[in-house]
């Protein structure tokens, strides 16, 4: 999306999206497909909940680098 003026504008003047925030489907969709960093966000029950970011450089990465610990972890 490309950030011109009018959408600077459009974006002001409508709320953001906070987690826990109580929307119609109406309102949420209006809201959600006006942020451009929001990546995702669901409303369930009229409740807005917002992922957190994962950080990519950690995230799929073993929680120790000790091979026997893995293979410990792994065997339960």
């Amino acid at each position: 999306m490309k950030l011109t003026q009018d959408t600077i504008k459009s974006m002001q003047l409508i709320p953001s999206l906070g987690n826990g925030d109580r929307l119609t489907l109406i309102e949420f969709e209006r809201r959600y497909n006006k942020m451009i960093d929001v990546k995702k966000a669901d409303l369930t029950e009229r409740t807005v909940y917002i992922a957190s970011p994962v950080r990519y450089k950690s995230h799929g990465e073993p929680h120790t680098n000790e091979p026997h610990l893995i293979l410990i972890l792994w065997l339960g």
